[in-house]
């Protein structure tokens, strides 16, 4: 899967949430007060079970979750290790 086709999946979930039509890719939606903390919950849940990857406990950290680029990021190098 490539990263345009994880971010096409990333991005209609988010926008659900995320009121700001024009949110960049790179941009850190945590730091902008866009979501909090209790959601980013709901966007583990989301990424377990839409890619089907595990994400464990030392992927829990705010850098894997606070932009659409670093989403990306850690669904492709989880993908990478667990061979899908």
């Amino acid at each position: 899967m490539t990263l345009d086709e994880i971010k096409a999946k990333v991005k209609p979930f988010l926008f659900k949430y995320i009121k700001k039509p024009d949110l960049k890719d790179d941009e850190d939606f945590f730091a902008s007060k866009l979501i909090n903390s209790l959601f980013a919950m709901q966007l583990v849940m989301f990424i377990e079970k839409e890619f089907k990857i595990k994400v464990e406990d030392n992927d829990l950290q705010i850098k894997n979750f606070n932009s659409i680029d670093s989403i990306s990021a850690l669904v492709t190098g989880k993908l990478g290790t667990q061979g899908g």
